[in-house]
């Protein structure tokens, strides 16, 4: 109960009972009693009000927007729980990586139950506990493609045509071609190619230090049937290669900027790639048609062609050329030792037509050492 000050004299009921020979005032009891009264018939005009108010809306739309109210805070707690990891940076990992397989600046898998490497009979098994774990924590919805291509891997991957035969995981329903037009990821192919001088620049700092006795630290000899061909890894299989990014820092910090870089996965990859004079790589077939491998040309002397899927390209500095590595590829060095290596700067993206929902859930049951 509140008080409620008397207002300003007035004739009504509490002039009423004073008796004209008693100039005392009421008593205190009498004036609060009917000053309560008032406050009840306000706060009973603010309930009946409130309650009207209740009654005139529209009862479906009240029920609907509380459920949907429920559910927003259900998902954001459910979300919450589990985010899907972050794109990598170099000083998170800094301490862990070098201890954790990182040999000459390249990492080796060190697990027998790897996705990526594992060629076995229980990887669609593994795979598909994997899709079932991500649904459980997060949705089954839009998996359907994913599901049916971890169900039917196996017919998949015998099935198909010798020209397209990825050796880990086929997506089925992605548009099938050996090369991709620019505007396939523009926004990514304008970032890098706008960076070109920066990517060069680091690449001539780097490429100094090579030597005819010895290969230089955080570089890698890939085999090849004639000639010579070296990698510089930032990333490799997913995992950033700390070492590395310190040396070419500018090009690390574009990898965040593109939109469509394949950072959280085993199948996501950016290095520089030099091939030598005389230098012809194998035919061979990449791991997945999930992703869009790209080159920035960064040195393109004449005789350098790259085939794909029997379609010959050739590079052009300053510019990307996109291509399906899940079709079969080879690509040779036939200049001479006077026109000086063949260099590009690899990364790859998403295929354009794999959905948002459908890339988180590949990070997940493609995450590194899962």
């Amino acid at each position: 109960m509140v008080w409620v000050p008397p207002g300003p004299p007035r004739t009504d009921c509490l002039t009423l009972l004073r008796t004209p020979t008693d100039n005392r005032p009421p008593k205190m009891s009498l004036e609060w009693l009917v000053a309560w009264s008032w406050s009840l018939d306000g706060l009973r005009d603010c309930i009946a009000t409130g309650i009207q108010s209740v009654r005139d809306c529209d009862t479906t739309a009240v029920v609907t927007v509380a459920c949907l109210l429920v559910l927003f805070v259900w998902y954001c707690y459910h979300v919450g729980r589990e985010q899907p990891r972050p794109y990598v940076s170099v000083n998170s990992l800094m301490q862990g990586a070098d201890a954790n397989g990182l040999q000459n600046g390249y990492v080796y898998c060190q697990s027998p139950e790897c996705v990526r490497c594992a060629h076995n009979e229980g990887l669609n098994q593994k795979l598909y506990h994997n899709l079932q774990e991500y649904a459980k924590r997060y949705s089954w919805s839009g998996m359907g493609r994913i599901h049916k291509g971890i169900r039917e891997q196996g017919r998949y991957l015998n099935s198909r045509p010798s020209i397209q035969k990825p050796e880990v995981f086929f997506l089925p329903d992605l548009p099938t071609t050996p090369y991709f037009a620019r505007d396939a990821q523009k926004h990514d192919v304008e970032l890098l190619e706008r960076n070109f001088q920066t990517i060069l620049c680091e690449f001539e700092t780097l490429y100094k230090a090579f030597s005819n006795c010895s290969l230089p630290q955080g570089w890698k000899m890939n085999s090849t049937s004639s000639g010579e061909w070296v990698t510089f890894y930032l990333v490799n299989q997913g995992v950033c290669v700390p070492r590395n990014c310190r040396k070419c820092p500018r090009t690390y910090r574009l990898l965040g900027s593109l939109r469509t870089c394949i950072g959280n996965n085993v199948f996501g990859n950016a290095c520089i790639s030099v091939l030598s004079p005389g230098t012809v790589i194998t035919e061979h077939y990449g791991p997945t048609n999930i992703r869009i491998r790209c080159h920035l040309g960064l040195k393109t002397p004449s005789g350098c062609e790259l085939v794909v899927g029997g379609e010959p390209q050739c590079w052009a500095e300053g510019r990307c050329l996109l291509f399906d590595d899940s079709f079969l590829h080879t690509a040779f060095h036939e200049g001479s030792a006077e026109d000086g290596p063949r260099v590009v700067f690899m990364v790859d993206l998403w295929h354009p037509n794999v959905a948002a929902a459908e890339r988180q859930a590949l990070d997940f049951i493609f995450a590194p050492g899962r």
